[in-house]
């Protein structure tokens, strides 16, 4: 299973293991990726990214952006987050962090009735439309669950590594877009990464404000399934195989949604740039005469 719930989109990878697993060819990791419905669920993602950017440059911009800078942001967007660009390189960080054994075995539980079931709904849930999936994080769309059943998607919210998956994701997006926007303005790559700092881990109040809406994206996601099935689940998840498997998912998703950041921020910073020559010139030419 691979989190990329709407929010999103949000999701990634911390850390792995200290010891990288023997890697797998292209060709497999793909047949894994495909299996599991992640190209599915990422393309869903994707159509509303220039509405999702533009909330975000606006959010952090320290004064308003004008129509033009806006539209180069949304027409950026449009052109880096496809499915064609995140691929490749969600597919190599994919291939190097699994191992023949983990793909036989997820291939073998996504196979199962309940890896079947268990991926529809991933798909489901990542089509969901934007007022929906606000809804089930805002805890106003939920399923009736018991004590019990609760407890299952706590589980399986932890196993999964939802919440600080999002966070570095969404850490990676905004890393990622800064440093390919400096670039764009013409700063070489040192220099760009220094102006954003360099990687650090997601801070404990992004962390906690994720926590309760990705809970509730899991029971919603799963609130069809059956008892039996979300304790396969977990069973798969929490096995060696599993946690490799997630881990393996969650790089695929910082890979991807990182080449698409960085290529988009070089897209924004370099329209920027334009606009800003524009705006210079205008203001250096004198103004016409009256008279004439």
């Amino acid at each position: 299973m691979t989190r990329t719930l709407p929010f999103l989109l949000l999701f990634g990878l911390t850390a792995t293991a200290l010891a990288a697993p023997p890697s797998v060819t292209i060709d497999t990791a793909g047949r894994l990726y495909l299996a599991a419905g992640m190209r599915e669920q990422v393309s869903a993602s994707l159509d509303e990214m220039p509405q999702r950017l533009q909330r975000m440059f606006q959010s952090g911009s320290h004064h308003k952006l004008d129509a033009a800078r806006l539209a180069a942001v949304s027409k950026a967007a449009k052109r880096t987050f496809r499915i064609d660009v995140f691929e490749p390189s969600a597919l190599a960080a994919f291939a190097a962090h699994l191992d023949p054994a983990t793909v036989e075995k997820t291939l073998a539980f996504l196979a199962s009735p309940t890896g079947r079931r268990m991926v529809a709904a991933d798909v489901a849930l990542a089509k969901l439309d934007a007022a929906t999936t606000a809804a089930i994080a805002d805890g106003k769309l939920a399923a009736p669950a018991s004590a019990r059943r609760a407890a299952l998607f706590q589980r399986i919210a932890t196993a999964t590594r939802a919440t600080d998956s999002a966070a570095e994701v969404y850490m990676t997006m905004e890393r990622s877009l800064a440093v390919g926007k400096a670039m764009g303005y013409g700063l070489d790559l040192k220099d760009a990464r220094a102006s954003v700092g360099g990687k650090t881990p997601p801070p404990a109040d992004l962390l906690k404000s994720l926590t309760v809406p990705l809970e509730r994206y899991v029971a919603y996601d799963y609130r069809d399934l059956s008892d039996a099935d979300l304790r396969d689940m977990l069973t798969f998840f929490e096995s060696p195989a599993g946690k490799t498997y997630v881990n393996a998912s969650l790089d695929a998703l910082v890979a991807g949604y990182r080449s698409m950041s960085r290529r988009c921020g070089e897209r924004i910073g370099e329209s920027w740039r334009e606009i800003a020559r524009s705006e210079a010139q205008d203001a250096t030419e004198p103004a016409p005469n009256p008279s004439h």
